[in-house]
């Protein structure tokens, strides 16, 4: 489903100097806050032939008799490109500018030498990526923030979707969300709900549709906005859901306009397909507690809706592969009751051997066709699940692509489903995509099984199998995918080209795919003289919308084949996407939008980049682990200086701190009284003759990591690991590349890198070496720890880090320059208290472990006093166990 989150927050950080002075009936009706007034918000979203062009529009007035930064938030789904923004003060508009990324970075690092920060485009959530941008505007004056994004409307179980986020923060005088609908085929229904939609607001929606227009608006009153009559807080606060669908008198549509043409494919009223499904779960120890329970959930109900003639099986790998049957069996009733006792009785055990889980499950498939057990006539589809990375057998994943791609030979598609963050995204989607298959990430949230279950729904009912859409070789140029390997009820097939000859006019289509029966097979013709006629309503139509249309598909398509190459392949793509990127001026993973903004009251220069799925695999699980909206989870890392980072995924940011304190001494890092895992680090110093702990760098030099439940210890120094199980020790150096388990431990060691640890199916860590020059006069060999699943521990986890496992929040006030020119000072409200904290870097050292990445924070002084519970001596433990 294509979804549309929008949220637009006007946020401002200094006391309100107007209400204050109004009397009390005054400031019930004044939609004030903080002494902006948010007069105007309007979300308009244009609609033509699937193709949706969005515009919000907000504008602000400063009450206030001081200058004040104004934030504007727009959450937008990740399917769509930003093409447009602009912000307008007093009259006088500053535009945004679509640039190369390179150039767009050079820019904003111009700007950061100069002290100020940017506004960017991050992932905020399943589907959706927040823009923002900041702005500081005088006392009565007015400003207007306006960003347009283009996407197309993906169709799924039988209808369009556009899914908008609301969530103005205060009432608004004049709020409204319009949306208008073209559809030449003809709309046969549109619905319009709101998840804050209360019985007094449903009759607020004002929906109508007739023939080929649909139109839905949106527009509450002030009072019809509140919580309550004498409330100042909105009711608007959540999601608001458009869907229709479209006439299907035949089973395709062809458009022609200027040059371009745009071709929909979406037959009706066929019999399904029998499916031949292979599901390969991971059942690694790293799937314990939860996430294996929701598996067998969606496993169990996804054997529900397996129908009778059906063929299915099940793998499961761990250390060792098993399998339910040797073979695919038949859905009959007898079969799928065995299938749920055998589900419900999946547990984990052992590693992550991927590649012998997956190579079996396409042994088994090739099989069934090779002996022509199951239906000529049927779809085969492998779905795969897994939380981690291959550690048992074939463990290289460029080596196990290239086995899967030429076991599968495009024979049929892979799915590739990724639950939470440990796992490796680009390689599930690099090899899911080379296999005529998606990837897709399943959110470590109460609703995982659901989402399972979800995608499960998506690809169940085949219709059609080897679809091809053939055109005229010598009249089309830059044609899309026009190739598919199965059609799905419910969903639909986009084509889209331009004419060799931007003069031509005319378009024959022949269409072949194979069904349970028979061949389809039929051919379309279609020119602009009839689309001109289908689109005489020119008030919904925006330029030339099939051109931009295939401009963004064309790109989208690119970007998926550029994931997978390497070379001149991906150089050539890369150009290619650049180019039209330019062209149409759309926000891609290779453009950015830079924001000038005016000078007056230390305006900042803003960059938006599009953000990408498929990230780095520790900064996945360190960074974007914190990001999801649905659970969040506290991230932190120790390294260095040693320096903590503590990531708020509330705030979509971090707070840093040092802890000083003299070579020798052991701090309380981690100590969980529930699952017993406590975590300890030792200090180093430097090699300096001078032993005051002032005047040197400290780091950590040792850490022990132990589980008191399981009676296993595991320490760490920057020269070799001792895993100690009871009274028995077992030693290695970073010299090893080992894959250990034992009873309740996993232990990985990447030669000379880092090492990666879990125990009992609870949280797990990777400890980073860092090796600096044997003969360095003063620095020495030193290590990092990162956290990873810390959701596994309990909410007794205390520590200098476990502390921060519960959920923070913090505000912060009154930006100015500090003694730095680089570092802006600041005042922080955290636990009730006032802080003067400074806008800085620190290391994160797990992608580049010997000069670090450096990750924006704010630096709270003085050993984190008033961040962390009581003092930092008071972490001084006597010993690592």
């Amino acid at each position: 489903t294509t979804t549309s989150f929008l949220t637009v927050l006007l946020l401002l950080q200094e006391a309100d100097l107007v209400i204050a002075s109004l009397p009390k009936e005054a400031h019930l009706l004044l939609p004030v806050v903080n002494g902006i007034e948010i007069y105007s918000m309007k979300i308009d979203s244009k609609v033509t032939s699937r193709f949706a062009r969005n515009v919000i529009t907000s504008q602000a007035v400063n009450r206030g008799n001081v200058h004040k930064e104004v934030f504007f938030d727009v959450e937008l789904p990740k399917t769509a490109f930003i093409t447009n923004f602009s912000m307008t003060i007093d009259g006088v508009t500053y535009p945004g500018y679509i640039k190369e990324k390179e150039a767009a970075k050079q820019e904003y690092e111009k700007a950061v030498s100069k002290g100020q920060t940017a506004g960017l485009v991050k992932a905020s959530g399943r589907k959706t990526e927040k823009f923002t941008v900041s702005v500081n505007i005088a006392a009565a004056s007015k400003v207007t923030f306006e960003l347009t994004y283009e996407e197309l409307l993906k169709r799924q179980f039988g209808k369009y979707e556009m899914f908008i986020k609301v969530k103005p923060k205060q009432l608004v005088k004049d709020f409204e969300i319009d949306i208008s609908i073209f559809e030449p085929q003809g709309i046969t229904e549109l619905e319009a709900e709101g998840t804050f939609i209360t019985n007094d607001l449903q009759n607020v929606i004002k929906k109508t549709f007739s023939d080929k227009k649909g139109h839905i608006s949106f527009k509450p009153t002030l009072d019809q906005q509140r919580t309550c009559a004498n409330c100042s807080q909105s009711l608007l606060d959540g999601d608001f859901t458009v869907k229709y669908d479209v006439k299907r008198t035949t089973p395709d549509n062809l458009q022609i306009v200027n040059g371009y043409f745009v071709h929909f494919f979406a037959p009706t009223n066929l019999p399904q397909l029998p499916k031949n499904i292979i599901f390969v779960i991971d059942i690694s120890g790293s799937m314990s507690g939860r996430e294996i329970e929701q598996t067998r959930e969606a496993l169990l109900k996804i054997l529900d809706d397996i129908r009778d003639d059906d063929f299915f099986n099940f793998i499961l790998f761990g250390s060792d592969v098993h399998t339910w049957k040797e073979k695919l069996i038949k859905a009959t009733p007898e079969n799928l009751d065995e299938a749920r006792k055998f589900v419900r009785g999946i547990d984990t055990e052992g590693m992550t051997n991927l590649y012998g889980g997956i190579m079996k499950g396409i042994e088994i498939l090739n099989a069934a066709h090779e002996e022509k057990f199951v239906p000529k006539r049927s779809a085969s589809i492998i779905i795969m699940l897994t939380d981690g990375q291959p550690n048992v057998g074939i463990s290289n994943t460029e080596d196990i692509r290239t086995h899967v791609k030429k076991a599968i030979e495009g024979k049929y598609p892979l799915y590739n489903l990724g639950f939470g963050y440990g796992v490796d995204y680009g390689f599930l989607e690099k090899m899911a995509l080379e296999n005529k298959g998606l990837a897709r990430r399943i959110y470590p949230d109460s609703d995982s099984a659901l989402q399972l279950q979800g995608f499960y729904d998506e690809v169940s009912n085949p219709m059609l199998m080897d679809v091809e859409l053939h055109y005229p070789e010598n009249e089309i140029s830059g044609l899309t995918k026009n190739s598919f390997k199965h059609f799905y009820d419910g969903s639909e097939i986009v084509v889209a080209g331009r004419f060799a000859d931007i003069n031509q006019n005319s378009l024959t289509v022949d269409v072949k795919g194979e069904g349970a029966n028979d061949v389809l097979s039929f051919t379309t013709q279609q020119d602009a003289e009839q689309t001109a006629k289908a689109f005489q309503e020119q008030e919904y139509i925006f330029g030339d919308y099939i051109e931009r249309l295939w401009a963004y598909l064309t790109i989208e398509q690119l970007l998926e084949k550029r994931t997978a190459a390497t070379g001149e392949e991906k150089e050539n793509l890369t150009a290619e996407v650049l180019d039209l990127s330019l062209k149409y001026k759309f926000v891609t993973p290779l453009t950015s939008m830079v924001v000038t903004k005016p000078e007056d009251y230390d305006n900042q220069a803003g960059i938006a980049d599009k953000t990408t799925e498929g990230i780095d695999i520790f900064t996945v699980l360190a960074l974007n682990l914190c990001i999801t909206k649905q659970t969040p989870v506290i991230c932190f890392t120790v390294d260095g200086d040693p320096h903590f980072i503590i990531s708020v995924p509330q705030k979509e940011d971090a707070i840093c701190f040092n802890i000083n304190e003299k070579p020798g001494d052991v701090l309380s890092l981690i100590n969980d009284p529930v699952t017993g895992i406590t975590v300890n680090g030792e200090l180093i110093g430097d090699k300096r003759a001078n032993s005051d702990a002032k005047s040197q760098n400290t780091y950590f030099g040792k850490l022990g990591i132990a589980n008191k439940y399981l009676n296993l210890k595991v320490t760490v120094t920057s020269e070799k690991i001792t895993v100690q199980n009871g009274n028995e020790k077992t030693p290695f150096t970073w010299l090893d590349s080992v894959t250990l388990q034992q009873e309740g431990l996993t232990l990985i060691i990447n030669k000379e890198k880092n090492l990666v640890l879990s125990m009992g199916g609870g949280a797990s860590f990777v400890v980073v070496l860092h090796q600096v020059w044997k003969k360095h006069p003063l620095h020495q060999d030193f290590l990092g720890l990162y956290t990873l699943k810390s959701h596994k521990l309990s909410e007794q986890t205390h520590g200098l880090l476990g502390q921060f496992f519960h959920p923070i929040d913090f505000t912060i006030l009154e930006i100015h320059p500090g003694s730095d020119p680089k570092k802006p000072d600041a005042t922080m409200i955290i636990k009730n208290k006032e802080l003067t904290v400074t806008r800085g870097w620190q290391k994160d050292y797990r992608k580049d472990p010997k000069h670090g990445i450096d990750i924006p924070c704010w630096f709270v002084h003085n050993n984190g006093a008033g961040l962390i519970d009581g003092v930092h001596t008071d972490y001084i433990v006597s010993s690592l166990f």
